[in-house]
């Protein structure tokens, strides 16, 4: 197996850097979001974790990281049994530190190549392999465990029903198709991206995640937050309350950020 590091700084492997790291914590608060394509998951998240002083996993990155290694490797990929082997040489580099947001793969940081449609296509085709999604769900779990920072924001498909399901925090961030659509636009890399082409994504994507939980009734535990109306700042504000209350409820003696709410612009 490849030596996998959580790294704030890719050119210096093994160790975790950046604001609120200790030498030794026990098992980091965790905080999940899953929800819509284009409901904002990434940047909330990030700046969430950025107010809080906690880490920031972005699974879509490491899903992507995956796909582009096993494609460069010349991995067949309608062959699951290479691409499962193909892990044995996956050394991946993850970056918590919500101030900067870079994957590596070996020697080579691959935080932009892995935005291109190519990837993205390359990971339609090993994501709904229930194996492959087994093996990375374990690197998430692995990852998030070795948190050094009081607390991590995990982000992604399937983090509030799979890979962190008992996590105290899980949300769910929606958002109506036209909004989701105009955030969109223009986000892929190396294209316009045509609103009616990212509006087809969209909905394919849409799709499978009727598949994967309800808007209409989220599972228990799930707090869903609907962006529609709310500009980043106010969806910002809604996740951190989501947190705050879940803190206070589990120690109540426990500090909270009650300046990340009221004084956004005064944070790191």
């Amino acid at each position: 197996m490849s030596a996998d590091r959580v790294t704030g700084d890719l050119e210096a492997p093994n160790r975790a850097t950046g604001a609120g790291c200790t030498a030794a914590r026990g098992i980091p608060f965790v905080v999940a979001i899953d929800g819509l394509a284009g409901s904002g998951k990434s940047s909330v998240s990030r700046e969430v974790a950025t107010r809080l002083g906690f880490g920031v996993l972005d699974t879509g990155a490491v899903y992507r990281a995956f796909a582009w290694h096993a494609s460069t490797a010349g991995v067949d990929f309608t062959d699951e049994h290479s691409v499962l082997h193909s892990f044995d040489r996956f050394d991946y580099r993850v970056n918590t530190d919500p101030a900067v947001s870079r994957v590596g793969v070996g020697e080579r940081d691959v935080s932009h190549i892995i935005r291109t449609p190519e990837v993205t296509a390359l990971v339609a085709r090993i994501a709904p392999v229930a194996s492959v999604r087994a093996r990375l769900v374990q690197i998430f779990r692995d990852l998030i465990a070795r948190e050094q920072r009081p607390g991590i924001v995990v982000e992604g498909r399937d983090i509030t029903s799979v890979v962190a399901q008992d996590a105290p925090v899980r949300i769910l961030l929606a958002a109506s198709e036209p909004v989701r659509i105009a955030r969109r636009t223009g986000e892929v890399v190396g294209t316009t991206a045509a609103r009616s082409t990212v509006a087809a994504a969209l909905r394919v994507r849409d799709e499978g995640d009727a598949q994967r939980f309800s808007l209409e009734q989220p599972a228990d535990g799930i707090h869903l937050i609907d962006s529609t109306e709310l500009d980043f700042e106010q969806t910002v504000t809604a996740v951190l309350g989501v947190i705050v209350a879940a803190r206070e409820s589990a120690d109540p003696s426990a500090p909270h950020p009650t300046t990340a709410l009221s004084n956004p612009e005064e944070t790191p």
